[in-house]
């Protein structure tokens, strides 16, 4: 009776995070995952201990609005509620099968116009990059005026699973910008690949980091 009980809590839970590793392929340019321990058991240690060396930027993360406006808000005054709620999964990897970049457009996003309503977060599938040991060449983009439709539309996050909102090669980061202006906060590299389309439960909450330009973030899901 008891085990039979306990399956009717069990909850599948979708791990969307990449994992920080060595292995892991940093922006081009930015510092790498390094994993270091100064305490080994097997050399006498009384206990294993680490410690880590990276940008705050390798894999799923948060971005802060300092880091690309100098005088925007920094990590730790993150407001967590928008980290943890309803989200909408938008699966656009059907678009992305060759190498063709179309972007992400208000007609694209109007399917999921009713679940946003409830689930207002965001988050945009596009299978692009499947390896997270090779730094994708191109990515895709979204178009300029989606920010103000899901500003809108009351969304207060928008999550991608690439490693950024704005081509790479872009200097002026306008979706950002643009993002940020709409009252969206942004997540990045995220790992849809085994996520279907629909609504889920979200908890993706960055770490408290006391001028922190973005944070690292555990982001899961699941369905109630």
């Amino acid at each position: 009776m008891r085990r039979q009980k306990l399956r009717e809590y069990e909850m599948k839970i979708w791990d969307i995070s990449r994992t920080l590793s060595a292995e892991l392929a940093p922006w081009p340019g930015d510092v790498e995952f390094k994993l270091k321990l100064n305490g080994k058991i097997p050399e006498g240690s009384s206990v294993n201990l680490g410690m880590i060396s990276m940008s705050l930027h390798n894999g799923s993360h948060a971005d802060a609005r300092f880091h690309f406006e100098q005088d925007g808000s920094t990590m730790e005054q993150a407001k967590l509620e928008t980290y943890f709620g309803p989200v909408v999964v938008a699966d656009f990897s059907s678009n992305y099968r060759g190498n063709t970049m179309p972007q992400i457009t208000v007609d694209d996003l109007r399917r999921s116009e009713r679940d946003l309503k409830e689930a207002p977060r965001l988050l945009l599938k596009t299978n692009i990059w499947s390896d997270s040991h090779v730094f994708p060449k191109q990515i895709p983009t979204i178009a300029t005026d989606v920010p103000r439709w899901l500003q809108e539309r009351g969304v207060k996050l928008l999550g991608v699973d690439i490693p950024s909102v704005d081509e790479l090669a872009s200097k002026d980061l306008r979706n950002h910008h643009a993002i940020a202006a709409a009252g969206i906060s942004i997540l990045e590299s995220l790992d849809l690949s085994s996520v279907a389309n629909g609504r889920y439960q979200m908890v993706a909450l960055p770490l408290k980091i006391a001028g922190g330009d973005g944070s690292p973030v555990r982001a899961i899901l699941w369905r109630d």
